[in-house]
């Protein structure tokens, strides 16, 4: 089955969402890079946290759209925690490493969106 990557940006976050993520962010940058089309940051409180979201995220996308990630890194530490999904780059930080590495200032040449209340999608102004 497939999906474009606007969709599966959407399903991620819902999976984040429904895991408390706070302060889901989802960078379209498909304009800017070709590393991927969209890229989202957001973060748990907590490295057991960190692994719940993105245990979700991979079984949400694995159920809705039979997508497996290309790449996963540091879920064991759950510091920083990375799905590579081609299209679709997932970041789940704790909140230290988030504020440190400043993913959303390093690509904030793309368009930036909060997701709000579980389905809304809202451009920020700049």
């Amino acid at each position: 089955m497939f999906m474009d990557s606007s969709r599966l940006v959407e399903l991620a976050a819902v999976a984040c969402d429904d895991r408390k993520a706070r302060n889901i962010k989802l960078l379209k940058v498909d304009e800017v890079s070709s590393i991927a089309d969209w890229i989202l940051i957001t973060e748990g409180l907590s490295d057991v946290q960190v692994r719940a979201i993105v245990n979700n995220v991979e079984k949400t996308l694995r159920e809705k759209a039979d997508l497996y990630p290309l790449r996963k890194e540091g879920i064991n530490e759950a510091k920083w925690a990375l799905l590579d999904y081609g299209d679709l780059i997932i970041n789940v930080f704790q909140s230290h490493e988030r504020r440190y590495y400043d993913l959303e200032s390093f690509w904030s040449h793309g368009i930036i969106h909060d997701f709000i209340n579980n389905k809304l999608i809202v451009k920020i102004d700049e």
